[in-house]
């Protein structure tokens, strides 16, 4: 398996948004979370956050990182792993 996940890290990523209505994601090597209105997909780029109206994912390709959701999409926001630990350090600073 994890050969599988090394081979979808190597390949690039790729967003194709039709009309508002249609999301095609290639790269993808996890999903995270769904619901109707939030999608979070872990990516080749970092994670994917998906905001939208009666979203659904009408197509999820595991083995080559291939996505399609239908829907109303409002946004698509990529997140780095780095800020996210930057994030916790500052948080863990103020806290102590």
């Amino acid at each position: 398996m994890e050969k599988k996940e090394a081979k979808i890290e190597n390949k690039k990523s790729n967003l194709n948004l039709q009309d508002r209505k249609r999301l095609s994601i290639s790269g993808v090597i996890e999903v995270i979370s769904f619901n109707e209105e939030q999608i979070v997909l872990n990516t080749n780029l970092g994670s994917l956050v998906i905001m939208g109206e009666d979203l659904k994912m009408n197509k999820l390709d595991v083995q080559n990182g291939d996505v399609m959701i239908s829907g109303m999409i409002n946004s698509c926001v990529y997140t780095s792993v780095d800020s996210k630990k930057e994030r916790e350090s500052i948080l863990s600073k103020l806290f102590k």
